[in-house]
């Protein structure tokens, strides 16, 4: 194996390390960030209810916020203090979007046989 092959070799693997580090502190960041704002962590009281985007924050991260609940009893998929049929509205809304997975209306794609 020549010199330049190794050079080559070893920068090649310096830079899958440093992408391996920053991609698992990107991950940790964002779970961090989306579990600051999970249902049940005290923020909606009955004074100040959840209204509807905090509806659609907290559909968009339910299934964080089921896993959270595993570990912590305290935390919830749903906010028990909520305004209602708009906490509801957004929420539903963001569980049927998912992360825009999934459309309400949706394009059929027909092939046309030639």
């Amino acid at each position: 194996m020549s010199q330049k092959n190794v050079i080559t070799f070893r920068k090649n693997r310096q830079n899958r390390s440093i992408k391996l580090l920053l991609l698992l502190m990107i991950i940790v960041l964002s779970a961090l960030l989306l579990t600051a704002c999970i249902p049940g962590d005290g923020k909606a009281t009955p004074d100040k209810p959840a209204g509807f985007f905090w509806g659609v924050w907290h559909g968009w991260i339910a299934p964080i916020s089921l896993i959270g609940g595993l570990f912590n009893k305290s935390l919830r998929v749903y906010e028990t203090h909520n305004t209602g049929w708009w906490y509801d509205l957004g929420f539903y809304m963001a569980i049927i979007s998912g992360f825009g997975g999934l459309s309400l209306v949706r394009r059929s794609r027909s092939k046309k046989c030639e």
